[in-house]
C-alpha cells in the first residue's frame, strides 16, 4: 500500500471524489448500508476513482460516527464491509486507503471524543493507518480522539479537514484559519485542510487566507452549488473548470487534492491530467497572505464597557420592546431612565417566544436618537447563521458593541406547527462565533463584547455554573443574572464570583416585586425565577402603592447582599412601569452604588 508520507515530500497527492453523490443509492436508504447490501456496486465505484488516478481513495463510511452515536446495531459491520470493499480496490493498484470519519454529534451523554475513538480503533484493528475525519463544522472531541489513536497506532497518518462556507466561516460559526491553526499546533494532526459546501473557486480563496499552515494542506472542494430539479439534487461544475482551479492551488502549495460532492471520475481524471502537467518542483506550502495595510485605530470600547473595566459599578436596565409598531413611548422611557442614571439598556429578544418589535432594531433606534449604550438580546431561536451575521454587521455599523447571546425560550407547544424554531447555535457556539467575526481580514475592525445568561435559581447550579465557566471559554465576557428573591440565589452569586473570579463581569438580576399575584405568578410559570414564599407573604393584601414600595425595599436589599460579588446590577422593569425603576435607580445610586 502506498505509504503517503513519502509519497507527499515528492508530489501531490490525489484523492477519489464524491462516494455519496456519486453511488446511487436506493431512497431512505444510507449509501454506508451498501457495503453490505450492494458491494460490487460500492466497489464498482472505488475502481473507477482508482483508474482515474487517485492515489488514495476512502472508505464509504461517512456516516460511521453518526450511526455509532446513535448506538444503532451493526454500525461496525458496515465499517468492516467498508474497509474491506476499499482495501481490495486499492490493493489492485498499490493505492493508499483512509479510513474516513464524518462528523460526530457530542453531547454530554456521550461525546465526540469517545464516538471518534471507537470507530477510529475498530478501523485500526482492521489495518488501516490512514484517517480523515472529514467534513468538520467544529473541532470538539477530535485533538483528544486523535491523541489516544495515536497511542494505540503511533505511525498513524491522520488528515483533519473542515466544511467551510464562502466567507471562511463553518455553519456552526468557526472561522477557518483558527480551525486550521488549531490542528496545525496540535503536535497529533498530519495534514490539515478544507472540504465540501464551497466550489473550486471560493476555496481557492479560502486557502489564500490561511498562509502557511505549517502542516501539507488538503483541498476537496464539491463539484460546484448544487441545483434541485424535481426532486433531484445534481452538480453542474465541468470537470476542466475542477480541473484548473485545483491544479492552481497545487502549483500554490496545496498537497493533497480531491474532490466532494457532485465530483465524479471524470472530475478527478481532468486533475490528474493537469496535475500531472505540473513542474516537479512545487512550493510545498501556500504563500502567506500579503500583510495588511496599516489601519486607523478603531474605538473598541463604549462608556458603559469603559466604567465597568475600571471596577466602577454599573447599572443596566431591561425595557421590553413594544408589541406594536408605535416607538413614541418607548423611546420616552428609555429617555427617563438614561436621565435617571441608567448605564445601559438592554431589550430582549421576543420573550416567552412571542414576536414584539426586533430588539436589535430598537437599539440601534435608541443607540442613534438618545446616544444611549445599548445591549440588544440575541437568540439562537429564530436565525441561522446568514440570518444572524447580517445582523450582527448591521449592529455594529450602527455603533452597537455589546450584544447578549442566550439560547431563548422554546416556541410555545400549540404554535410550533406554524412557527418553527431554528436553535442553529446555541449560546456558547453564538458567543464564539460573534467574537470570531473580528480581526484582521474579518468582518470587523474590532470585536463586538458578548454577555450571557446565569440562572442563579437552577436547580442543579453545579451544571449552570460549569456552563458559566464554558461561556467564558467560548468569548463571553460577563453574564447577568437571573433575579435575587431568594437566599440561596446570593449564595449562588458568591459562589459564582469564587469560582469563576474577575475575568468575569456579573450584573446581578433585581427584579421589583409588585404584587402577591406578580409574585406568584413568577414562582410557578416564569422559567428561571424563584421568589422565596417568604417573600410572597410579605405582599399579602396590599394595593399598588404599598405593593411598590414593598417591592422597592425589597430589591434594595437584594442589591445589598449582592453587591460584594458584582460589578454592577440588571434591573428588570415590570409592566414598564418605568416611573418605579427611576425611584429604585435613584436608591441604589444613593444606598449601594455610590
Amino acid at each position: 500500500m502506498l505509504d503517503v508520507r513519502k509519497l507527499l515530500a515528492q508530489r501531490p497527492l490525489l484523492f477519489d471524489g464524491g462516494m455519496g453523490t456519486y453511488y446511487k443509492a436506493k431512497p431512505g436508504q444510507e449509501c454506508e448500508q451498501a457495503n453490505l447490501t450492494d458491494p460490487d456496486g460500492i466497489l464498482a465505484v472505488h475502481r473507477a476513482y482508482l483508474a482515474a488516478g487517485a492515489d488514495a481513495i476512502k472508505t464509504n463510511t461517512f456516516s460511521l460516527p453518526r450511526l455509532a452515536a446513535a448506538q444503532q446495531p451493526g454500525w461496525e459491520k458496515l465499517a468492516d464491509a467498508g474497509w474491506q470493499l476499499a482495501a481490495k480496490a486499492a490493493g489492485e493498484t498499490g493505492a493508499a486507503v483512509f479510513a474516513d470519519l464524518g462528523p460526530a454529534p457530542d453531547t454530554e451523554n456521550l461525546p465526540a471524543e469517545q464516538v471518534y475513538l471507537a470507530v477510529a480503533k475498530r478501523f485500526a484493528l482492521l489495518g488501516a493507518r490512514n484517517f480523515l475525519f472529514e467534513t468538520l463544522s467544529t473541532e470538539e472531541g477530535v485533538l483528544e480522539a486523535i491523541r489516544a489513536l495515536k497511542q494505540t497506532v503511533p505511525e498513524a497518518f491522520v488528515l483533519v479537514s473542515f466544511a467551510v462556507l464562502p466567507d471562511g466561516y463553518t455553519r456552526e460559526g468557526r472561522y477557518c484559519a483558527e480551525l486550521v491553526r488549531r490542528m496545525a499546533q496540535s503536535g497529533v494532526v498530519d495534514a490539515v485542510g478544507l472540504n465540501c459546501v464551497s466550489a473550486p473557486g471560493a476555496m481557492r480563496a479560502l486557502v489564500q487566507q490561511l498562509g502557511d499552515a505549517g502542516l501539507p494542506l488538503s483541498v476537496m472542494p464539491n463539484a460546484g452549488y448544487p441545483v434541485v430539479a424535481r426532486a433531484q439534487v445534481r452538480y453542474q461544475g465541468k470537470p476542466a473548470y475542477f480541473a484548473r482551479e485545483l491544479s492552481r492551488l497545487a502549483a500554490e502549495g496545496v498537497r493533497i487534492l480531491g474532490g466532494c460532492c457532485g465530483t465524479t471520475p471524470q472530475h478527478i481524471a481532468a486533475l490528474r491530467t493537469a496535475l500531472d502537467a505540473l513542474p516537479e518542483a512545487l512550493p510545498a506550502a501556500p504563500a502567506a497572505k500579503p500583510a495588511a495595510v496599516a489601519k486607523p485605530v478603531v474605538e473598541t470600547d463604549d462608556a458603559f464597557l469603559r466604567k465597568l473595566r475600571t471596577g466602577q459599578r454599573v447599572i443596566a436596565v431591561e425595557l421590553d420592546s413594544p408589541k406594536d409598531a408605535d416607538l413614541t413611548a418607548y423611546l420616552e422611557g428609555a429617555r427617563r431612565l438614561q436621565a435617571a442614571g441608567a448605564d445601559l439598556l438592554t431589550i430582549a429578544d421576543c420573550p416567552i417566544a412571542r414576536a414584539r418589535m426586533d430588539s436589535s432594531l430598537v437599539a440601534c433606534r435608541v443607540h442613534r436618537e438618545l446616544g444611549m449604550n445599548v445591549l440588544p438580546h440575541m437568540t439562537c431561536r429564530d436565525r441561522n447563521l446568514n440570518a444572524t451575521k447580517a445582523l450582527l454587521l448591521g449592529l455594529y455599523a450602527e455603533g452597537v458593541r455589546e450584544v447578549l447571546a442566550i439560547t431563548g425560550d422554546p416556541i410555545p407547544t400549540a404554535e410550533r406547527d406554524e412557527v418553527k424554531n431554528v436553535y442553529q447555535f446555541n449560546s456558547r457556539k453564538l458567543a464564539q462565533y460573534i467574537v470570531s467575526l473580528a480581526g484582521e481580514g474579518r468582518e470587523m475592525p474590532s470585536p463586538i463584547t458578548v454577555f450571557g445568561a446565569l440562572n442563579l435559581n437552577a436547580r442543579n447550579f453545579e451544571v449552570e455554573l460549569r456552563r458559566a465557566a464554558e461561556k467564558l471559554e467560548n468569548g463571553m465576557s460577563g453574564f447577568l443574572t437571573q433575579p435575587l428573591l431568594s437566599a440561596q440565589a446570593v449564595e449562588n452569586l458568591k459562589k459564582t464570583r469564587e469560582t469563576l473570579g474577575e475575568r468575569a463581569k456579573i450584573l446581578a438580576g433585581i427584579l421589583p416585586v409588585v404584587s402577591q399575584r406578580n409574585a406568584i405568578f413568577m414562582e410557578n410559570e416564569v422559567n428561571g425565577i424563584h421568589v422565596d414564599e417568604a417573600i410572597i407573604q410579605k405582599f399579602e393584601g396590599l394595593d399598588r402603592t404599598a405593593g411598590e414600595e414593598l417591592g422597592l425595599e425589597v430589591s434594595v436589599q437584594a442589591a445589598k447582599a449582592a453587591a460584594p460579588y458584582a460589578d454592577g446590577f440588571y434591573l428588570m422593569t415590570p409592566f414598564n412601569r418605568v416611573a418605579l425603576m427611576e425611584r429604585l435607580i435613584a436608591r441604589l445610586r444613593t444606598e449601594v452604588t455610590d
